[in-house]
This record gives structure tokens, sequence and C-alpha cells, in this order.
């Protein structure tokens, strides 16, 4: 590979230097996305040399303050009451359909805006995933959600009958936490520290609860489905809920007050099993909510089963998810019509799809979803097996995983200054048989001696097979050319001197053959199939 390097202002190296415990009252016989873009923007506000740390507003804390002046009857803050009804008549529940699944109906009040109906879909999408609960706009149905803009974060517990209003407004309430709150609230939960064995878990320090709130911290009879205590809830209140001051705890873990409680990321897995307990879900769905984690097929390392339908949704809490396939062993069939993995720019089936299906034997380039959430699909039919798959899952501030045959792409902020503190990804990917040409047209990053504040490192193929660090002012006249079919960027930026980064365009172009060598050909199928969309 020819490349030759103009560096431009070399003096200012040397100036560089110096300068389911379910809290649920049982019957008595019983689609924010966090976007990469929005991440970004915060850690830009946060001033200058700074990452925004993770917010501290809990799902609960949003609640009780969108709610302060609200006049209606509740109870524990945001659950309505309705008068004359028992939440343990026989029909608390929505009603199971013959396939399985449990329809919620619901209808949307005028005002919300496009990117509030979006976020909605987003939450519900979740429940979708992983339960078999479905929310579908209403149609002929007597029974529904009728979710306003208006009043506050409240909702009633269970079915209640007709159109049941469901309050979640606007200037307080859209967060997908605070939205999965109260849909849980409809679907049958009450808050987790309500549940009837809660004092084995937290202790309700009454004295710091503001007069009149104490109400709110009193325990139900509920059936917990054996199902343990889980702070992680999203049903759970923070530390200090209610409190007469900030400082003062109204609630504590035991026996490690330690222990968090109150989120804003969501449902948690407890939340999940709790659901498909209550409803009787027969679903093979996982939540990875963690940072990083690993997640296999069924049985491994031994063979997966046969007839199995999965799903696993990875929702990081910082970033954009990457996934990394370490074993991948899926029974091959032309166009992988028989057992396949297929995986989602997203958080279900209806989102973009990253790779459409795979199957074979190799590994799968490194994945990168837009945002902080993607979804992971296997189906296996009932003939052959194969030893499965094992894949690591982490997350990047920035980055991007392509296919397509050619695009464009910069640094976060381009043309104007990138952010501070960022680690970003962008693997190119090109069909069997090609290469990846990659030129950069411009190229600004901080300078510094051995390019140790902010750099750029381009893998060639494999992460052995590493050029650079780049920085400073550089003109590539030449592009880089890969010798297999994938290319790997890696772009650092420290907490001091921002500079506008750089724009790079990649395209794909056919390997050279051998002249007067006689092409090989190969009747079968390939080790590794996969179908990008």
């Amino acid at each position: 590979m020819s490349l030759r390097i103009s560096i431009i202002l070399l003096t200012c190296v040397i100036e560089s230097v110096w300068s389911f415990p379910a809290q649920v009252t049982m019957p008595a016989l019983a689609d924010g996305i966090t976007a990469s873009k929005e991440i970004l923007e915060e850690n830009k506000k946060s001033g200058p040399g700074n990452k925004k740390p993770e917010s501290s507003v809990d799902v609960f804390t949003q609640i009780a303050e969108a709610n302060k002046g609200n006049m209606a009857l509740t109870e524990g803050g945001d659950i309505l009451i309705n008068i004359g009804r028992s939440a343990t008549s026989s029909d608390y529940l929505w009603p199971k359909s013959a396939d399985g699944t449990v329809v919620v109906p619901y209808i949307f009040s005028y005002n919300y805006s496009a990117d509030e109906l979006t976020l909605f879909k987003t939450a519900m999408q979740e429940f979708e995933t992983l339960t078999c609960v479905r929310f579908v706009p209403k149609t002929i149905q007597r029974d529904f959600l009728n979710i306003v803009s208006n009043g506050g974060c409240l909702s009633m517990v269970g079915r209640n009958g007709g159109g049941q209003k469901v309050e979640l407004a606007s200037y307080g309430c859209m967060s997908r936490g605070v939205i999965q709150h109260e849909l849980n609230h409809a679907l049958g939960f009450y808050h987790e520290h309500m549940r009837s064995d809660r004092d084995d878990y937290v202790t309700i320090i009454t004295e710091n609860i503001i007069p009149s709130y104490e109400n709110y911290f009193s325990k139900r009879k509920t059936n917990n489905m054996g199902i343990i205590y889980d702070y992680n809830s999203v049903m759970h209140y923070s530390r200090n809920t209610f409190s007469i001051s900030p400082d003062k705890s109204t609630i504590v873990p035991k026996p490690d007050p330690s222990i968090p409680i109150g989120q804003r990321d969501g449902l948690s897995i407890l939340d999940i099993l709790k659901i498909k307990k209550l409803y009787q879900c027969d679903v093979c769905a996982i939540l990875l909510p963690d940072d990083n984690g690993t997640l296999t097929s069924a049985n491994y390392p031994s063979i997966y089963p046969n007839n199995a339908s999965c799903v696993w949704l990875i929702r990081n809490p910082s970033g954009q998810v990457t996934l990394q396939f370490n074993i991948f062993d899926i029974q091959s069939s032309p166009g992988c019509v028989s057992d396949y993995i297929k995986i989602y720019d997203g958080p279900s089936k209806t989102s973009p799809v990253l790779v459409d299906r795979a199957c074979g034997t190799g590994l799968i380039p490194i994945l990168i979803a837009s945002t902080n959430q993607m979804l992971v699909e296997f189906v296996s039919d009932g003939a052959v097996t194969g030893a499965g798959f094992k894949a690591t899952y982490g997350s990047v501030q920035c980055g991007g995983a392509f296919y397509a045959s050619n695009k464009t792409f910069t640094t976060p902020g381009y043309p104007g200054n990138y952010y501070s503190d960022l680690d970003c990804t962008w693997t190119i990917t090109a069909p069997t048989g090609y290469k990846v040409s990659l030129q950069i047209k411009d190229f600004y990053l901080e300078i510094g001696i051995f390019c140790i504040y902010d750099y750029l490192y381009i893998y060639n193929s494999t992460l052995s097979n590493v050029m650079g660090p780049y920085c400073g002012p550089i003109i590539f006249y030449d592009p880089f050319l890969s010798t297999g079919n994938v290319m790997t960027l890696k772009f650092h930026s420290d907490i001091n001197k921002e500079t506008k980064g750089f724009s790079a365009t990649y395209t794909f172009v056919p390997e050279k053959k051998g002249i007067g060598k006689k092409e090989e050909t190969n009747a079968t199928a390939p080790a590794l199939y996969i179908k990008y969309a």
C-alpha cells in the first residue's frame, strides 16, 4: 500500500507538549431511546473537558415531581383510585387471547408530539419483545387505556373496565422508565415496597416521611408468586422519596443499606419475570440490561435444542450496543432457511435489521447498534443442530457497523469540534471477494507527541494489524486498502482541547485475481453465510 502523508504545522507539536416479589394484588382466587447523538450532546453541555455523569433522577423522583399539586385521589403517589371497585375483582387482569397473547388496547390524546409518540412505542415494544403482552391501538374493544397528556404521571392498577385513564404529561413524564412504570400499574402491579414481605428487605424511616404521606408506604396483601424482592424494579421508590429533606432516607435496604434502589432505565429482569408469571407467558425472551456481559445459545457448549425460538434484548445503560461473536456454529443451509441468527437495530422485530440471517460456522464481524438497544433472535427447526453460539456485548459512545457498498462518516460534531472524552469504533465489512478502500478527506485531531491525547487507529482486517496512531492536521493523499474484507477505525479523545476531527468515505473494490491462475470453484455452501439488510 502506497501512502504519502504530509504533516503540516510540525512545530505545533513542540508547543503542545507544554502548553418478582410481585407487588400484585391478585384476584380472590388466585415503541427513548437514548440515541448516541443525545448522549454526546449531553456530554458537551456538561462543561469543558467533562463527560456528563449519569442522571441521578430516578423514575419515581420524576413521577413525584410531575405530580406535585395534582389533586387526584391516589395511593402511593401515582396510583389512581377507582371508587367503588375492588382491586381484587375477577376481571382484574387483561384477558388472554387464543394465541397466547395478552392484548391491551389504547388510545392517545391528540396533543402528543411525533417524538413523544415514538417514545411511547419504544417503551411498549420492550413489553412486547420480552413478554406476551401486546399494546395495540384500540378498534372496537370495550376496555382500553386512555392515555392523556395532562395532570401528571398516574395510572389505575389492573384492568378497571371501559376507557381507564393513564395520565402521562408531556412536561414531566416523557421517559421510557416513567412510561413503563405507569403501564406496569395498568397491567396489575403495585410499588415494590408495598409487598407483604417488604419488611424483610427494607426499613421504612417513618420520621423522615413528609407528614400526611405516610400512607404511601403502607403494605398490601400481595401474592409475590415466589419471586424475590427486587431492589432494581422500575416500580421501586428511590431512597428519599417523599422525604422531609433530600439528605434523609425514607427507605433503607437491609441487611446492606448501600444497595441501590430506584432506577431510571426501565423494566428490570424481575419485572419481566413477574409479568410472565402473572399472565402465564410462554415465551423465550431474556433482558440483558448491564454495561457488558455474555449471551449464549441454550445448552451451550452442548448442542442447542430443536424447534427453538428465543430473543435476547440488550439494553445498555450508557451507550450504543456492540456485539462480538466468539463462537458461532449454526446449522448451515442455503439462505439460512433452517436454523439462523437475526439481529435488529432496536428493541423489537419491527426495528431496522442489522443482520437479516446468519448460519454456518465462522465469526460474524463486530456489530454496533445505532442506539443503546439491540435485539438478537435465534431460530432452529426440527432437524440438524449445532454447537450454537457465544457472544459478548458492551458499548461504545459513538461509531457504527457499515455493510453498504459506500458511505461517508465523520467524528461527532463535524465540521464543528468533536466532543471530549470519547471512544468511537467504526467497523466496515465488505462482501467476500471484496476489499475496503478508505479515503480520509479531512483530518485534524489534537496535536501531541506520539499522539497520546487524541488519536485514530486503523485496523487492517484484524485487530493485530494496526496503522497509526494518527493525530494533528494531516493530509492523506492515498486511500487505505484492507488486505481482507474488514476494516476497523478506533477514535479516542481526552478531556481537553477538541478540534474538528475527520471525515472519511469508503467504497468496496473487488480483489484482484492472480494472472494466469485458474479460478477455483466450490459447489458447496460457504462455511459462514451472512445476509445483511
